[in-house]
């Protein structure tokens, strides 16, 4: 905390009265929503993750679980602590684990996957309501941006909109503090189709909030071996040795992660073609994205 005034609050009130003074832009449109990626069908210390889910009732951060599917970095002292206290003018440098905030994306381009699939094909929508406690920069925390919003000063909107990124980068991170528990800060699950009639429904429906199914990923081999450039030609070869009958999905890629016979980090590159490249079809994207610019504009203008 900065030393020129005693701290005032809980971390999370300290935080979020910290970055609204650095946010500015008109307030975030309603219908928007914050969505949790993650992959389902993961373990979390040796248990299936949705029953641990199931279990706890809360979605918890990787300084609790100690797992990411993006860098593991959350420790004392490590790049995600680092990036927190700087963020947040160290509301949180003193706090439990379990008081920090977790990590999602505002899915401002509407995407059926959730705001930022490159985390997983499973998404948590949250209510409404949690948007109030949310704070968002643009780009990802890991480039350490200078560029913040909360929901009543949301310019972030423009300046993604505005850049050009690949598929999964394109994503406004969100952090959302205090609690976020299934049965009351949830609206749906959503899962990939690949998942029906496995353990992974099975213990959805076990959370207390409801399920709902996105169109699916979906990637042929064939399509896979035109983009050796994207993540590297040793995981276009991975891809085509782990695929089911000429097709990767999210399940065959979480049963390679699983079967452990491959280093989970080369996997994960192999999620990041197929998030990519197998990704559902949006035909009504740019016509969204354009009342998205279109309603930022009339706001601030």
């Amino acid at each position: 905390m900065s030393s020129e005034a005693p701290a005032h609050g809980t971390p999370q009130e300290r935080a979020l009265r910290h970055v609204a003074a650095l946010a500015s832009g008109p307030p975030l449109d309603p219908s928007l929503r914050v969505t949790l990626n993650f992959h389902p069908d993961r373990l979390l210390h040796g248990k299936p993750i949705l029953d641990a889910l199931a279990e706890d009732g809360r979605y918890l951060s990787q300084f609790v679980t100690g797992i990411g599917n993006g860098g593991l970095t959350a420790h004392p002292g490590g790049d995600r602590w680092r990036w927190e206290s700087r963020i947040f003018d160290g509301a949180y440098d003193e706090a439990p684990a379990h008081e920090r905030p977790v990590y999602g994306a505002l899915n401002f381009r509407r995407k059926p996957v959730g705001g930022a699939p490159r985390f997983g094909s499973a998404h948590f929508r949250l209510t409404a309501r949690t948007a109030a406690r949310t704070t968002f920069c643009y780009p990802d925390s890991f480039f350490e941006p200078s560029d913040f919003g909360v929901a009543a000063r949301m310019g972030l909107i423009a300046s993604a909109l505005a850049d050009t990124q690949d598929d999964l980068d394109d994503y406004i991170e969100a952090q959302v503090h205090g609690p976020v528990r299934l049965s009351h800060h949830v609206e749906a699950l959503v899962l990939d189709p690949c998942y029906r009639g496995t353990t992974v429904e099975t213990a959805a429906v076990r959370l207390g909030c409801p399920v709902e199914w996105h169109p699916g990923f979906r990637l042929g081999v064939e399509e896979l071996r035109r983009h050796p450039d994207y993540r590297g030609q040793e995981y276009v070869d991975l891809g085509a040795e782990i695929a089911m009958g000429g097709v990767l999905d999210p399940r065959t890629v979480g049963d390679a992660v699983r079967a452990g016979r491959h280093d989970p980090q080369a996997v994960k590159k192999v999620w990041h073609c197929l998030a990519r490249f197998g990704a559902p079809e949006r035909a009504d994207a740019s016509t969204r994205d354009q009342d998205v610019y279109r309603k930022w504009t009339l706001n601030v203008g």
